[in-house]
């Protein structure tokens, strides 16, 4: 079964970022869908149902929090793996990270094999 991994992110080179440190795993039958914007995000997430979905927090149209929210707690998509990536990586943000249902939360920079061990983990590709 093909796996799916949503990344998404208002700037470009963080997404061609994060698509680069994951790259050995299209070898393994992932495919890489990309959003700039939240609302775009929801859409992918609704009909392409990604297994794990690298969210930015800090986005036009609707910021990851809210995206996290709707596809938690309104649309219970539990399947859906959310990891949170911001800038900030203060208390009270991982707090709200937790209340609306991220799973993992990760503050840039980020560690790209941090960021690959975990896709590995979630997907199930050890």
């Amino acid at each position: 079964m093909e796996q799916k991994i949503l990344i998404v992110d208002d700037e470009a080179h963080i997404r061609m970022l994060i698509e680069q440190t994951l790259e050995e795993l299209e070898d393994e039958n992932v495919e890489f869908l990309t959003a700039d914007n939240g609302e775009k995000a929801l859409e992918i997430i609704i009909t392409e149902k990604p297994q794990l979905v690298f969210l930015d927090v800090m986005m036009p149209k609707m910021n990851g929090m809210e995206v996290c929210r709707k596809v938690k707690k309104e649309l219970f998509l539990n399947e859906v793996y959310i990891i949170l990536l911001t800038a900030k990586g203060q208390e009270l943000d991982r707090q709200k990270g937790a209340e609306v249902g991220a799973d993992v939360y990760m503050t840039k920079p980020f560690d790209p094999e941090a960021i690959l061990t975990k896709a590995r983990t979630v997907l199930g590709l050890s």
